[in-house]
Formats: C-alpha cells, sequence, structure tokens
C-alpha cells in the first residue's frame, strides 16, 4: 500500500466520511478523541479525528455479541454512522471476535491487518475476518502509514518483522546493558499490527499482545519509537511475557492505560516466560503495575478493571482511575476516554464516576 496519502487525497477521505454528524464534527473540531472499550480483557479502542473520521483497533471477544454491542454504542455516543477504518492486530479471539456482530450492526470502511499467518487453531477467525472484509482489505508491513485524516499513525510491527530504523527521535538505548531477554510468547503474538498514532505533540503507542522479544527488537540496541505520550499497555497489563524493562523505559510514557480484565491481564501470573539471560541480566520489577508505575516520568495509570487476582491497592492505580470492580456478570462496562487537543493537551476520563484528569504532552 502507499506509504501516505497527498492533501487532497486527505481531503477527499474527510469529504466521503459520514462518520460522524456535522454538529459532532463541531463539537470535536481541533480534537482527537479517543475511546478505550470496556472488552473485559480483550482490545478494543476507537478513534476520532478532529474532522470525525474513525479508526477502530480491534473488536474484543464474541461472547454473544457482548464486546460488539458495546463498540457500537461507543460508535453512537460518538456521533458515528459508520467506522471509516478497522485495524485487527491479530487473529486472537480476544482481538478480533467482536468484528461479525459489530458489522451487523454498523457499516465498515475499509480494513487492515497483518496477513495470511495463522496457527491453526486461529485459523477460522482468519477466514472469518476475511469474508468481512472481502476486497476492502488491506495488508499492511513495517514502516506503512494508515490513512486518517489529520493523524499520523504508522505501523512499527505486522507478521513479525519490526521497523528497521529510528523515528520519533529514538536512538542508543543504554538500558539495553545486561537487559533480560525472552523466547517467544507464541507465533500469533508476535506478528501483531502495532502502531505508533502522532497528533502534533501527542503520541500513543499501542503494540496489542506484542510479547518481550519483539519489544526488545524495537528498544535494543536502538530505541526505535522515541518518547510516547500515552502507552496502552501491551498484554492487558499481564507484563510477565511483555513489558521489558529497556523498551518500557526507552519509551518513557507520562500515561498508561490499561485494558485488562477483572482476572485477565494486571495481576495473572504467567509463568511460561523465562528470561534467557536470567543468571546475567540486571535485577527488574516483577510486579506488572509496580514495573510501570516506578517509570521515570509517569504520571499517571488508568485501568479499565480492579485486578481481581490480585486486589492489594499497591498493585492496582487509585480508584478513581479505574473503570469497572465487578467481576464479568455484573460488569456494567464503564470504559475510558480521552480529548487531545493540537496544542498537546489532552483529558482522559472514567466513564464510570466522571473524574478526569488534564495532562500536556511533554
Amino acid at each position: 500500500m502507499r506509504k501516505q496519502l497527498t492533501a487532497v487525497a486527505f481531503a477527499a477521505l474527510a469529504l466521503a466520511s459520514s462518520g460522524s454528524s456535522q454538529a459532532q464534527n463541531n463539537a470535536g473540531a481541533g480534537n482527537l478523541r479517543i475511546y478505550w472499550i470496556d472488552v473485559e480483557g480483550g482490545a478494543s479502542t476507537l478513534f476520532v479525528s478532529p474532522t470525525g473520521e474513525s479508526l477502530l483497533f480491534d473488536t474484543g471477544y464474541e461472547t454473544g455479541g457482548r464486546d460488539a454491542k458495546r463498540i457500537f454504542e461507543t460508535a453512537q455516543k460518538a456521533g458515528l454512522k459508520q467506522i471509516d477504518h478497522v485495524v485487527i492486530s491479530h487473529w486472537h479471539g480476544d482481538h478480533v471476535g467482536g468484528l461479525a456482530a459489530l458489522a451487523k450492526m454498523i457499516p465498515m470502511g475499509h480494513f487492515y491487518d497483518h496477513g495470511n499467518g495463522v496457527e491453526a487453531v486461529d485459523r477460522e477467525r482468519l477466514e472469518g475476518y476475511k469474508t468481512v472484509a472481502g476486497a476492502k482489505r488491506t495488508i499492511v508491513k513495517p514502516g506503512d502509514t494508515i490513512p486518517f485524516a489529520g493523524v499520523q499513525v504508522q505501523v512499527v510491527s505486522s507478521e513479525g518483522p519490526v521497523i528497521g530504523r529510528a523515528i520519533n527521535g529514538g536512538g542508543p538505548n543504554a538500558l539495553c546493558n545486561n537487559a533480560a531477554q525472552m523466547g517467544p510468547a507464541g507465533a500469533e503474538n508476535q506478528r501483531m499490527v502495532g502502531f505508533l498514532m502522532t497528533y502534533g505533540n501527542f503520541k500513543l503507542l499501542s503494540l496489542a499482545d506484542l510479547d518481550w522479544q519483539k519489544e526488545m527488537e524495537l528498544a535494543c540496541p536502538i530505541n526505535k519509537l522515541g518518547n510516547v505520550t500515552l502507552y496502552t499497555v501491551s498484554r492487558h497489563g499481564g507484563l510477565d511475557d511483555s513489558g521489558a524493562p529497556a523498551f518500557v523505559g526507552a519509551i518513557k510514557p507520562q500515561v498508561v492505560v490499561m485494558n485488562n480484565g477483572p482476572k485477565k491481564g494486571l495481576g495473572q501470573s504467567d509463568d511460561r516466560a523465562k528470561p534467557i539471560n536470567v543468571a546475567t541480566a540486571a535485577p527488574y520489577e516483577r510486579n506488572s503495575y509496580l514495573r510501570l508505575a516506578k517509570l521515570p516520568g509517569v504520571e499517571g495509570i488508568w485501568q479499565e478493571h480492579l485486578s481481581l487476582n490480585d486486589k492489594d491497592p499497591a498493585h492496582n492505580t487509585a480508584q478513581d482511575m479505574i473503570a469497572n470492580f465487578e467481576d464479568t456478570a455484573e460488569c456494567k462496562g464503564y470504559g475510558i476516554s480521552a480529548t487531545v487537543g493540537r496544542d498537546g493537551k489532552y483529558t482522559i476520563t472514567n466513564g464510570r464516576n466522571g473524574y478526569s484528569k488534564t495532562y500536556t504532552a511533554r
């Protein structure tokens, strides 16, 4: 696919999109809007550009249509009549499972994915995706740009490879010295589409379920991503086989959002991940939340759920910044949202209680 669009093409896309009402466009003029949707340990994030164009990253679980309904309700609240771009990170059920049901609820424009690499257990989901996407499918590779009016979306990983050169001011990474290395967490956890989204000084990184080994390819010996404003944490906050200290220390997130579930991600132990050079690696924080909270420069951590696997207040963020406390059957599905201005100021809001906090992108 083309790496970028001309200004004329961007204008044509904006005019063609019917993803938002004119009133909503006026209300959101100059702002990028972000909605982290509670798919209870799956992944789904909706972005609405300043022009009203929309991009959905992942669609949660199938789960009787629960996640598709939550995504649709969020799209309605955002004033959308269609979703212009749909990016699927990989073929696991917690990331693509809701697509078929969602496609029956709202029109969708173009689709982007990592390609046809798939494990046998995930083959049916890939074929289902291809049925929905049809001819409106683009396979992306590292270095590609996904068109999204007024906002830059750079693909940094896809189908296994990561970008080959540093972007966003990246450079040598001293944290790589004696850093722990790990083997792969599984083929599909290395194939996914990950991207860096840039709007003015605001830079959001979302790598879906990318594992420790691939993070190290992005971070060592060169930090290829530079510093980011907001990090949607990988693997739902379950950092035993992601969240490599040399990686998260290099990208220096200002704010972290966790799309964890009540018993998935944060607080969940995964004994499959073993450092390859555990004898020589520098010590690092083993608790997932604390590993992020102790990073220099972190100003806030927001969670979709209180971890019911580890309720220790020291291992979860402040209660005002947690959207849900219940287990799945009782969960109300509150989300987290953000409004980002061109000037770099952004406000994050908890859908449960309306608590918000404003930051200025560094």
